[in-house]
């Protein structure tokens, strides 16, 4: 695929990259580039070859979720990198046949944490920092809650939520938001592959679809979240906060 897509697919035996690719705009999650990942899972799925895949981020940036400077230009709330097309993203990745590992070296904020949660795997770099900022907007990550509440358990997801700071790779694997933390990620990504390239599709399906169900997402908790999100996109004092971010480089109480 071309170096200038917002996803850059490398297809190779056994391991498929997923490859965000808008540097510039610290690869938040743009309506094409939320399409671009779904082409590229199923690409990855119709491969019988392919164990894992892997999603990463260019410089330095793994996601930062939401495009502001889309949403600021009249997109509506499921165009903004939340809402259903965002959860059926995460759905699609907590429920993939293939193994799905996302390698961090670098920065995710906001709805990136939910791509993070949603994996199966997860290897950071020690470089790596990890937050949900979306309150200092008057956002709530609320796409992200079910997946990262699985993960990390109630409490931890509450308290980033409400603190909107910004933890260490050595506190994210901590809580169990990250699975391995290493100087060479790929080099850990081969031995997974080693170890789970011995399962055979229809295990892994099973495995996801039984421990789904000990830890699941109803059809009530999904419409919630996408409903309380898009609610707060809509609003008036929200859209302002991201407008003066975007034109002003302004917080909302610098203004």
């Amino acid at each position: 695929m071309a170096e200038d897509a917002v996803l850059i697919t490398q297809p190779n035996p056994r391991v498929w990259t997923l490859t965000m690719n808008r540097p510039d705009k610290r690869n938040s999650l743009s309506q094409a580039l939320m399409e671009g990942l779904q082409r590229g899972l199923s690409e990855a799925e119709a491969d019988s070859n392919c164990r894992l895949v892997v999603l990463a981020g260019r410089q330095n940036f793994f996601c930062t979720g939401m495009d502001f400077e889309e949403a600021t230009q009249g997109a509506s709330a499921t165009e903004m990198g939340e809402g259903q097309d965002y959860m059926s993203l995460l759905k699609r990745f907590a429920s993939s046949p293939k193994i799905v590992i996302s390698k961090i070296e670098g920065t995710v904020l906001a709805g990136g944490m939910g791509l993070v949660a949603a994996s199966d795997l997860v290897v950071a770099t020690p470089a790596s920092r990890f937050g949900l900022p979306e309150a200092l907007w008057g956002l709530l990550p609320a796409n992200v809650m079910p997946f990262l509440i699985r993960r990390v358990g109630f409490q931890a997801a509450y308290r980033l939520t409400l603190t909107t700071e910004t933890i260490t790779a050595e506190e994210a694997s901590r809580i169990g938001l990250v699975d391995t933390l290493s100087d060479r990620p790929d080099d850990d990504i081969r031995r997974y592959l080693l170890r789970l390239g011995r399962l055979d599709e229809q295990t892994i399906r099973d495995a996801k679809a039984y421990f789904q169900k000990m830890w699941f997402l109803t059809e009530e908790m999904e419409q919630t979240a996408i409903a309380e999100l898009n609610r707060l996109v809509r609003t008036e004092r929200v859209r302002q906060n991201i407008k003066n971010y975007v034109e002003y480089q302004k917080f909302p109480w610098e203004t």
